[in-house]
């Protein structure tokens, strides 16, 4: 009995020792609406691309002005949409475990997955704009991966096995240019989903 007790208060305190070093208040919702606009958007963007093609046999993407002014267009708009749901999902889910939005745990967090997004989303752009649009997918995979795995120290074990996930992604689809669209799509669409899934069942259970 007594022995029971003295690994509950261990439990305890490594449980305590945990929130004070990590950042713990992810939503899993947060990840599953992201997969869905994400999945909104590699939609819009074989639309703009691919129209009227078969997406089984080979292509050739034809980027003018105005398709890349739209591809932009619903890049920003699939961002802003999946950084706002992260926004309202964590923060409701910080205020339930009676903690603060933000402290010190948030902006470790934040700082360490910022570094490699702002790094690639410069490179995505200087390449974009030099024309190599096919490896951009590739590579916005690829960097979003490392950032999670940056991240990863600062919050929960289950993000740096989805970086890692991120990344592979990334390297295959760097091999298969013509189907980055859609590695792209199972990148950020099915996999949040999944991961957002499994950390609403996992942790809210």
């Amino acid at each position: 009995m007594n022995q029971n007790k003295y690994l509950r208060d261990l439990q305890d305190i490594k449980d305590i020792m945990s929130r004070s070093s990590r950042f713990i208040s992810l939503s899993g919702l947060s990840g599953i609406f992201a997969g869905l606009f994400a999945l909104g958007g590699a939609y819009a963007a074989y639309q703009t691309v691919y129209s009227g093609q078969d997406y089984l046999n080979h292509r050739y993407a034809v980027i003018t002005r105005e398709s890349l002014m739209t591809l932009l267009i619903i890049a920003l708009v699939t961002l802003a949409l999946s950084i706002g749901a992260g926004i309202f999902f964590t923060s409701r889910e910080t205020r339930k475990q009676n903690e603060k939005v933000w402290d010190h745990q948030t902006r470790r967090l934040l700082i360490n997955l910022a570094i490699p997004l702002v790094t690639g989303g410069i490179v995505c752009l200087i390449l974009l704009l030099k024309g190599f649009v096919g490896i951009i997918a590739p590579l916005t995979l690829i960097f979003y991966g490392l950032a999670l795995v940056n991240a990863s120290k600062y919050t929960l074990n289950e993000v740096r096995s989805l970086g890692i996930i991120e990344i592979v992604l990334g390297l295959i689809s760097l091999q298969f240019i013509g189907y980055g669209l859609l590695v792209w799509a199972i990148g950020f669409g099915v996999m949040h989903i999944v991961y957002g899934t499994m950390m609403q069942l996992k942790y809210k259970s």
